[in-house]
């Protein structure tokens, strides 16, 4: 899951960041025109890129390297010849330009929401939870760690709630346990990029009632 803090944006939506990435070519006999992958960029299971397992950055890079591929090759290749009397002009769009908020979202964006979208579930979740209400939650929690978009992600969230001990298992009796627990999973992810870990005492003035000094208000 991804967030400096969770008063701030995160980047990553679990507590897998992935770094590295693969490239199209390692090895020094492969054909010179495969270019290197973006650093950063991380492959689908498919092997191919994965725009939500990839930051916005990283993303951009990628595709500016495969305009600046495609031009090399239009160069090289045979030129076509125009009359000087024959201007090649270029119709008039009819959509707007969209703005970049339009655009599919990259793992950063994507762990925003997803952080809200949690931290949201365990603000509404009962204060003390039946026994149906609890399986429904980790019934939830299984299929959210296995369908999620961005897969190294869910992998990493799936790990550590397994983790042997069980200390990291879903605390759902109620919404004191399963908030504490949420806010314990957001800060694993602070940890393993570097940020502000969250003081999990004040998580329902964050995420269910509004901050004290009324700035929510």
């Amino acid at each position: 899951m991804a967030e400096e803090s969770q008063h701030k944006p995160f980047k990553s939506p679990f507590p897998h960041q992935p770094t590295a990435t693969a490239s199209s070519s390692t090895d020094s006999k492969d054909d010179d025109s495969k270019s290197k992958l973006a650093n950063g960029l991380v492959l689908d299971k498919d092997g191919k890129p994965c725009r939500l397992c990839t930051s916005a950055a990283s993303w951009r890079a990628l595709t500016k390297q495969a305009k600046t591929s495609g031009a090399a090759s239009a160069a090289t290749s045979t030129p076509t010849s125009t009359s000087s009397n024959d201007p090649v002009t270029k119709p008039p769009s009819s959509n707007p330009t969209p703005s970049r908020n339009e655009c599919p979202p990259d793992v950063e964006k994507l762990g925003r929401s997803t952080w809200t979208l949690l931290h949201s579930m365990t603000a509404t979740y009962p204060t003390k939870a039946t026994t149906e209400q609890q399986t429904e939650m980790r019934t939830f929690l299984k299929l959210f760690s296995r369908l999620y978009p961005c897969w190294v992600c869910a992998d990493d969230f799936r790990t550590w709630m397994a983790e042997p001990s069980g200390k990291n298992a879903p605390r759902l009796g109620g919404r004191a346990d399963f908030g504490t627990w949420m806010c314990e999973a957001h800060n694993e992810v602070n940890r393993k990029l570097g940020k502000k870990e969250f003081d999990c005492r004040f998580w329902e003035e964050r995420w269910r009632t509004g901050w004290k000094d009324g700035r929510c208000d």
